[in-house]
């Protein structure tokens, strides 16, 4: 939840200096993250010579360094792999409103279920 005593009221304006000093920093955020954006880009174009004497893209070598590490078990080496490749899994959240009584039905069949 918010700080409301950080909101403004909705009255408030910026002044003519607050919305110069604002739009400044705004532009300057953005061009730090195009800029950094740019570099990573060229990076992962960039030639890479493998350990095998193989010359390979950036982002192909940062590609098989994850395989490797997702063989050895890593799940979140996995799981960025599979999401680079479109595999990722749809996340569905419903919300309704349940009785405390259901709640604590489900939450008793999960424990019991673990304590098998």
């Amino acid at each position: 939840m918010a700080n409301e005593q950080n909101l403004r009221p909705a009255e408030y304006k910026l002044t003519l200096e607050e919305q110069k000093k604002g739009g400044k920093a705004s532009g300057e955020a953005r061009r730090r993250k195009r800029d950094l954006r740019l570099a990573v880009e060229q990076l992962l174009e960039m030639d890479v010579k493998g350990k095998d004497g193989q010359v390979k893209s950036g982002a192909e070598a940062i590609a098989i360094a994850q395989l490797q590490k997702a063989l050895k078990g890593d799940s979140k080496a996995f799981e960025v792999l599979r999401d680079t490749a479109g595999q990722k899994p749809v996340e569905r959240v419903m919300v309704a409103e349940v009785d405390q009584s259901v709640i604590d039905e489900v939450e008793r069949a999960v424990l019991d279920d673990d304590g098998e």
